[in-house]
């Protein structure tokens, strides 16, 4: 229990500095950094012809597809050709085609969920140019969007996002991943480009064990909240995560960046704010009104970061309690679950770091794990499939930020119904338009989720996939779907996923799950901002105080219950009951 409250003592503490510098870049203001990065970045612009005009929603939304579109193609065929190619001193062959299709995809949507085993799938040219280079490109198009996001709901331009790209992987994601990588090097993680040897074990046996650029593929791992692992072991394994100060390095390297987009947004809600109280009163001068600006996340980033802070303590404590209190099968073959339930865990992690790690790794939709998540407890494993399925607790590149505003936005419309009035949202009417889209971003998860997951079990080659029977064997497909539509990668790992089925569809899951969510959130942004802005009245709901916040967190769990239930009770809800009843 220490250790889980101190590793969130140190997330609280560094994820305000981080979330005010990621506002500074957002809106382009001066950083202390910028004597390094501005050469680094008007180089980039020069070479690639970037401009650097703003964008109206529809052009910023085609740019990321279009660039995204362009990378999913030329990863696709170095996977399929990686024979052939350089750093390949295993000899490890091409990817076949629906492989190829389901990895590319998966890098390319964040989610890095790995039908393969990344040691012996994948040669050492292959995790760098694709793997590597799409954990940047793909956590640096979601931030992106999210800043553009909240740009447009603050009242900004949208930007440019080939520059937002470029800001944010040079001056984010490759200075502080290059931080993380030194951490894990010197905690034992290898960097290097020499092939597996072959050790002598103490019984005598001879045994080859993989290396590689690992390091660096670890810190932009979780800092990018991508998940895959160099290994199919992913972080369980001690060459990707060796000891406790790793593993606490891996969790906030994954947490900071989610939790800095709330603070971001809040920053630049209030920032609009002042100025707008500014030029009310007739005073130019951006330095005239100090009270906002010194705020630590802005009274709107508060209840947006409190909403998500309870799912996520709600999330924990339940895992927590369900791994520390054992599986009853175990304890009546007389087997000691006084650590709690350590099956499928690592010994030097134990049960709370384990359940801490379970449960950021999915609320931040990063998909790294570093235990077994087929061998938790059923209420243990029903914390991370629910998260999943939430999409909205924290989450990761920016990912969760715009969804719960979408949640933000339903509440108004819910709570302006019930009263009478119009529902406005920032000083802004949200109205049919607006609502369409939130409907579409909130129905397309659930329908992935549930649509698949039918479809898997009602064909033989979905069914082909499950190796548990009854209800584990659902909760198997239901993880497995849950994760691709949330762009997560984790997986329950007992499931036979590596056919053509089960490629093809996540491989859709994943797509249509990334950019059908973001267009729409995107649209909503640009709706926001051609409105009028309309004067708080009597009658406008208040959005930036515990009462709403509360309201949100009742609203998202409604709408996951009426939604998920029923499913969950055929899955881990009746794996339970089996269990102790």
């Amino acid at each position: 229990m220490v250790q889980i409250i101190l590793t969130l003592a140190i997330f609280l503490i560094l994820v305000i500095p981080m979330g005010k510098y990621m506002y500074h870049i957002a809106t382009e203001q001066k950083t202390f950094a910028d004597r390094v990065f501005n050469p680094v970045d008007n180089l980039l612009y020069k070479i690639c012809g970037i401009k650097g005009e703003n964008m109206g929603w529809k052009k910023y939304a085609l740019s990321l597809l279009l660039a995204n579109a362009v990378m999913i193609f030329l990863g696709y065929v170095i996977l399929r050709i990686q024979r052939v190619g350089f750093l390949n001193p295993n000899g490890i062959d091409g990817m076949e085609p629906s492989l190829s299709f389901n990895t590319i995809i998966s890098f390319m949507t964040n989610t890095n969920l790995q039908h393969y085993s990344g040691e012996s799938g994948l040669s050492y040219a292959s995790q760098i140019c694709v793997i590597i280079f799409m954990m940047f490109m793909s956590a640096a198009s979601g931030y992106a969007a999210c800043m553009a996001f909240c740009r447009g709901l603050a009242g900004r331009k949208m930007g440019n996002f080939y520059r937002d790209m470029v800001r944010i992987t040079t001056r984010i994601l490759i200075p502080f991943s290059f931080i993380v990588a030194l951490i894990l090097v010197s905690q034992g993680t290898p960097q290097t480009f020499d092939g597996n040897f072959t050790v002598q074990t103490i019984e005598g046996k001879f045994q080859d064990l993989a290396v590689g650029p690992v390091a660096a593929l670890e810190a932009i791992k979780h800092l990018g909240t991508n998940g895959g692992g160099f290994f199919g072991a992913n972080s369980t394994t001690p060459f990707e995560n060796p000891t406790i100060i790793s593993n606490i390095t891996e969790l906030i390297s994954m947490m900071i960046l989610p939790g800095a987009c709330v603070v971001t947004f809040g920053n630049m809600l209030a920032e609009r704010r002042r100025e707008r109280r500014e030029q009310t009163a007739g005073n130019v001068a951006v330095t005239a009104l100090p009270a906002e600006k010194k705020t630590w996340m802005g009274r709107q980033g508060a209840v947006v970061f409190g909403a998500m802070a309870i799912l996520f303590a709600v999330g924990l404590a339940l895992c927590y309690h369900s791994e520390m209190a054992g599986n009853p099968v175990i304890s009546d073959m007389g087997i000691d679950q006084s650590a709690g339930s350590m099956e499928g865990k690592e010994v030097r992690f134990g049960t709370a770091q384990s359940a801490l790690f379970t449960t950021v790794t999915t609320s931040f939709t990063t998909g790294t794990v570093n235990n077994m998540h087929d061998t938790l407890t059923p209420l243990g494993g029903m914390v991370p499939l629910l998260h999943m399925m939430l999409n909205c607790v924290f989450g990761g590149k920016g990912v969760g930020l715009m969804n719960m505003i979408m949640y933000v936005i339903l509440a108004v419309f819910i709570c302006g119904l019930m009263v009478g009035r119009t529902p406005e949202y920032l000083n802004k009417k949200i109205e049919g338009k607006e609502m369409k889209l939130v409907a579409i971003v909130i129905l397309i998860h659930p329908l992935l989720i549930l649509g698949f997951s039918g479809l898997a079990v009602s064909v033989q080659a979905g069914l082909d996939g499950i190796t548990n029977p009854s209800f584990h064997g659902l909760s198997q497909v239901l993880y497995e779907y849950a994760s691709s539509a949330a762009n997560n990668g984790s997986g329950f790992e007992g499931l036979a996923d590596n056919s053509v089925f089960w490629n093809v569809t996540t491989g859709l899951a994943m797509f249509f799950g990334r950019y059908i969510a973001i267009v729409a959130q995107l649209a909503i942004a640009g709706s926001l901002l051609a409105k009028r802005k309309v004067n708080e009245s009597i009658g406008t709901l208040r959005t930036d105080n515990v009462t709403f916040m509360i309201i949100l967190v009742f609203i998202v769990y409604i709408f996951a219950a009426l939604t998920f239930f029923p499913a969950l009770a055929l899955g881990p809800i009746g794996e339970q009951l089996s269990l102790w009843m």
